[in-house]
């Protein structure tokens, strides 16, 4: 007799649903000859199943071949044998509940196989069934505490025994994690639907089962998913139900952009799963963008281009190859542009070459270790089937540092190791005027895998007649003489003028949101308030303070070894408009809100504005820039009440994991009320715009906003082509 409810005692030793050990002595426990059930019991599978497997004639049916991982003691098997579907082949990994399975059914229902196997590692040869029919497989291995491993590998395995026009049955629970998997891995290439278990009696169950269908189609295509759950309402938990339809939604929208002319950024695991289609084999002309890398799966992430030369010939020397092209020569023709790639495909004489574009999370990283990180996301691309020991080779164009000369190396409490470093680009953005080698002062942070942390332009000063008379003056002392002996030799110096990192450009274009206030601040003679979190170099500020010398700017930094160092060698300075405070951040705005509400009724300095440009130091959360705390909600709140009727909230956000950053994005949705993005398309960062309100900004026309901001930059900023970037969010 099957049951559904075990003993407490027994459903106890299943602390790791996972473990073959748990299972075996939860199958001991239960003893022989019991069926058993978790969910969906077979009067209420009878009709779905059987329509979906067609025919019920025992002729039809024998043909299919069907698998049934997970078997456990279920009835089902013996019930499709009983219904004339006699090729079915059962899989479990205990011992146990096998071997009493064989035992029951060996002489009544002879054609049916039992095996001992790991469903994540099946031993059955490629497209070995029509049908596999998981009741619950996928549920038991997906623990949410076990995260997605064993639930890709066991996928995989599906996609391998599976004969092509296959179906894959999923009997599931459809819980968040479980459905969020099934919809990523069958993305591409399948055919898939949806509806729910009717439950036995009149009243609905309180874990409704879902029956999600996979059939192998056309790869490279994101076919929309099917589902019926909007008409189920008479026998199905809805609440369950709702929860699967807003994901199957929000799957859709997903699953039309890749089906759209919008070209979307993929992933590898998405090239892997088939997005642009079969990556064994080698399409002529295929070119297509997409990340290498995951927080999970390697060190670091990469923009990388897949590209299938036009012309296949006999003359390659590389079946496939992995060109890494460096930051300071990413934005050059010849690795920027289609054009450009396919010149580099046909210098290198490769079958498909991988381009791989490094930026600032690879500074200072020796090269060795990235080629190491990249070696085995890149095998999954090589096409045919490669020897499994047979390298991929690496080239390059160069790592575009001509000159490097250390100034300082030094280790702080706070921050950990620094470096201070002089470094010449090779052709430096392609100048080739008067000045023939650009020279950079770069502040390194050691903790952040070599992050250039600032960047500045080193210039020297033009000769001055004035000083050259003063030189030949023989009454000036030995001091001057001295001074001035320094001063003539045309000494290097940092160009405040000069903005090395595109994101700060960013943070300036986004502030045409607030054009009209900042106009009218400038024209009355008032000061506007800015307040920035993380000194860095100090280039930033110094660049604000020239750019906008109608602003006041407080800038919070953490550590003094970092002031120092910016004062010593990137010429920060501090006066009246422009001053430091030593300490903790969020300290100084909650501080500084305090203060703001013992003043009463007071509008001094209403329209302010809050920019965080500081890094994290715990990069296990998947933030690079900003740490945690600052996007939580406590400090979100805090931000809200420091901007008081409006002003603007700034956030350079960088992140790895696209669903920390969806987390952020959604946490400042529910406190700001207005949200914009500008994304930066040569690196990783996103540069965030927050308002409580929409009393300061220019909604209605931005362009407008850009056209006042760049009449106000002391400093030009091409505002202009940041703007066309901006994206509202909210």
């Amino acid at each position: 007799m099957a049951t559904t409810t075990p003993p407490t005692a027994i459903l106890g030793t299943l602390v790791d649903f996972t473990s073959r050990e748990n299972w075996d002595k939860f199958f001991a426990l239960r003893g022989t000859g019991d069926s058993f059930e978790w969910y969906a019991e077979w009067p209420n599978l009878r009709a779905p199943l059987l329509d979906l497997l067609g025919d019920r004639g025992a002729a039809a049916g024998a043909a299919q071949e069907i698998l049934v991982p997970a078997c456990g003691s279920s009835v089902l098997s013996e019930k499709l044998y009983d219904a004339g579907f006699c090729r079915v082949t059962n899989v479990d990994f205990s011992r146990v509940v096998v071997a009493d399975m064989l035992r029951r059914h060996a002489r009544a229902r002879p054609e049916m196989r039992w095996r001992v196997m790991d469903m994540t590692d099946m031993q059955f040869a490629d497209g070995s069934f029509d049908v596999i029919l998981d009741k619950g497989g996928l549920d038991a291995l997906m623990e949410p505490e076990a995260g997605t491993k064993l639930g890709i590998k066991y996928l995989n395995e599906v996609k391998r025994v599976m004969k092509s026009g296959g179906k894959f049955v999923c009997l599931t629970l459809a819980e968040s994690h479980v459905l969020a998997l099934l919809l990523s891995e069958f993305r591409f290439g399948w055919d898939m639907s949806i509806q729910a278990i009717a439950s036995e009696s009149s009243e609905k169950s309180a874990f409704q089962t879902f029956m999600v269908v996979m059939v192998k189609g056309k790869m490279g295509v994101a076919q929309t998913i099917k589902s019926s759950l909007d008409q189920s309402a008479e026998y199905c938990n809805m609440r369950q139900a709702n929860a699967v339809i807003r994901a199957l939604g929000n799957e859709n929208i997903i699953r039309e952009s890749y089906s759209s002319s919008v070209d979307v950024l993929l992933s590898l695991r998405d090239l892997q799963l088939g997005a642009i289609g079969d990556l064994k084999v080698i399409v002529p002309g295929r070119r297509r963008q997409f990340i290498l890398g995951e927080q999970e799966t390697s060190l670091y992430c990469y923009k990388a281009i897949l590209l299938d030369a036009k012309k296949q010939t006999e003359t390659f020397v590389y079946h496939c190859g992995v060109f890494i092209v460096p930051k300071a020569r990413a934005l050059e023709w010849l690795f920027c542009s289609s054009e450009g790639q396919w010149h580099v495909v046909e210098s290198a004489r490769a079958a498909r070459l991988i381009m791989v574009f490094l930026d600032s999370r690879h500074a200072n990283i020796d090269m060795d270790i990235i080629k190491k990180d990249l070696s085995p996301l890149v095998k999954d691309l090589e096409p045919g089937n490669p020897e499994e020991e047979a390298p991929i080779p690496f080239m390059m164009a160069g790592d575009g540092v001509k000159q490097r000369h250390t100034l300082q190396e030094v280790t702080s409490e706070i921050t950990g190791p620094m470096v201070v470093e002089d470094v010449v680009y090779e052709n430096a953005d392609g100048d080739q005027g008067s000045m023939s080698e650009k020279m950079f002062r770069r502040l390194i942070f050691g903790r952040s895998s070599g992050l250039v942390q600032s960047e500045a332009l080193l210039i020297r000063d033009p000769p001055s007649d004035e000083v050259d008379k003063k030189n030949k003056s023989a009454a000036a002392t030995s001091k001057k003489r001295r001074n001035h002996k320094r001063g003539s030799k045309n000494s290097l110096r940092i160009d405040h003028k000069f903005l090395g990192s595109s994101y700060h450009s960013s943070i300036i274009s986004g502030l045409s949101l607030v054009a009209s206030s900042l106009s009218a601040a400038a024209s009355s003679g008032e000061k506007v308030s800015i307040t920035v979190v993380g000194l860095g170099a100090g280039c930033f500020p110094m660049f604000l303070r020239g750019c906008l010398p109608f602003v006041d700017i407080e800038v919070v930094e953490l550590d003094p070894l970092v002031a120092e160092l910016a004062k010593k060698y990137f010429g920060f300075s501090m006066d009246e408009q422009l001053k430091v405070h030593l300490g903790d951040g969020i300290k100084f705005i909650e501080d500084s809100v305090a203060a703001n509400q013992s003043v009463n009724g007071s509008t001094r300095n209403a329209f302010k504005i809050l920019i965080l440009d500081v890094d994290s130091s715990d990069l296990s959360s998947g933030l690079s820039c900003p740490p945690e705390n600052f996007v939580e909600d406590p400090f979100l709140l805090i931000a809200k009440e420091f901007l008081l009727e409006g002003g603007l909230f700034v956030i350079n956000l960088v992140s790895r994991s696209t669903s920390v950053r969806e987390t952020v994005v959604s946490r400042l949705k529910a406190v700001f009320e207005h949200l914009y993005s500008l994304q930066l398309e040569e690196d990783i960062n996103e540069v965030l715009f927050a308002s409580p309100s929409g009393r300061y900004l220019e909604i209605n026309d931005i362009s407008a906003g850009a056209s006042k901001l760049q009449d106000l930059l002391k400093i030009p900023v091409d505002v202009e082509s940041d703007i066309q970037k901006l994206q509202k969010l909210q």
